[in-house]
């Protein structure tokens, strides 16, 4: 998930839970799907904004598929609830499809349209509870895998905020003691553990708009904050002069993260959404350059993007199909190969200067990501199938 219109996520779901929003009938029936399947929500994207059917549907493994007609307005779609984002999707650009899953529980979401224009259409999904039969022999013993996933990653999450914290405090403390050269070199150190746990973190718009916003990202009259404000000053303005306050603010902001991350319910689809968005993060945007522009360390960000998805995949692993896993595995193999390549040290800085990396090299990136994000997108499915 970008920043830029997502930063408005959070006020509109708290006006939701206020004022409620799209409120159907009580009268209005229950989509449900036959047993051992998944029930599948279209999300029509088109000019005229975004529209989803069914929009009252049974709990249960859920299916989100998106289809964007002519919608030049916008090319990502989330689903939220209690003022957190659970899952997305960004690669729905005009004549494009994509897809998420998720196992829902009963109560109301909130589907999410960002727009050009810097609003966000939401559509109000209810989920009622319906009685389903207990798992047994092979299904539930695909339910303990994914349960231990969720207990794994969780472990992870936690692992990687308390890094994330650590190497922005150092980054802080060499930002506040004046020492651009050590606050260069520790950049990308600080940059890493948010990477890899990405998708997860930005469950929180608030603070993904505070943490990792770029310049074009903010509304006009906000303020810019975050890692790439203080990258700008780095590398492009060569000066820490004024940039005690960003520095401060961001080491308050990743620790508030830590703390809501402890709390934020899983489940064993969102870290296969996750993994999938974090390939198609670096696939569509960042193997442009766009991510790191100023430091041009974008190798840095791609492969903790890539570790990141890699744990996920390799904790859900046992809660999937054979041949599934081969495949992945095999894919992953060759993007770790790929980036290895252009690795000049074991330090996680040691990377070449993504304006060293020339076009065709950019394109077989791309090609390798979108090789590997292939069957990776198989996962969630795979898990939330009954």
């Amino acid at each position: 998930m970008r920043a830029g219109a997502w930063w408005l996520v959070g006020a509109l779901l708290l006006t939701c839970s206020l004022v409620g929003c799209g409120h159907r009938s009580a009268a209005e029936s229950v989509a449900t799907a036959p047993a051992g399947e998944a029930l599948t929500v279209t999300v029509t994207l088109t000019k005229d904004g975004c529209s989803a059917s069914p929009a009252v549907i049974a709990d249960g493994p859920t299916v989100f598929a998106a289809s964007n007609v002519d919608d030049t307005g916008t090319s990502e779609v989330g689903l939220a609830r209690n003022g957190v984002v659970l899952a997305e999707n960004e690669g729905v650009g005009p004549g494009q499809q994509g897809s998420f899953s998720l196992d829902l529980t009963a109560g109301d979401y909130q589907l999410l349209c960002p727009r050009a224009s810097g609003s966000v259409q939401q559509i109000t999904m209810r989920v009622a509870a319906v009685t389903r039969p207990r798992l047994t022999g092979v299904a539930l013993a695909d339910a303990r895998a994914q349960t231990a996933a969720v207990g794994g990653y969780r472990t992870y999450l936690q692992q990687q905020a308390d890094a994330l914290v650590t190497a922005t405090a150092a980054f802080e403390q060499a930002i506040v003691a004046g020492d651009l050269p050590r606050a260069r070199a520790l950049y990308a150190a600080a940059r890493a553990p948010y990477e890899r746990i990405e998708p997860v973190a930005e469950s929180f718009p608030d603070l993904d708009q505070a943490i990792d916003a770029r310049r074009n990202d903010v509304p006009a009259g906000q303020d810019w904050s975050g890692f790439h404000r203080l990258e700008y000053a780095l590398f492009a303005e060569n000066t820490l002069a004024g940039t005690s306050f960003y520095a401060r603010n961001l080491l308050l902001d990743v620790s508030v993260l830590r703390a809501r991350l402890a709390t934020l319910p899983l489940q064993p689809a969102q870290l296969a959404n996750g993994a999938v968005t974090l390939l198609d993060e670096v696939g569509r945007t960042k193997v442009t350059g766009e991510e790191e522009r100023y430091s041009h360390l974008d190798l840095v960000d791609f492969q903790a993007n890539v570790d990141g998805a890699q744990k996920a995949f390799d904790l859900l692993a046992p809660a999937l199909p054979r041949t599934l896993v081969a495949e992945v595995r095999l894919r992953f193999t060759d993007m770790d190969a790929a980036l290895s390549r252009l690795r000049t040290g074991p330090a996680v800085g040691d990377v070449r200067s993504y304006q060293q990396v020339g076009a065709p090299q950019r394109r077989a990136l791309a090609a390798d990501v979108d090789a590997l994000a292939s069957p990776l997108s198989q996962v969630a499915g795979a898990l939330t199938a009954t």
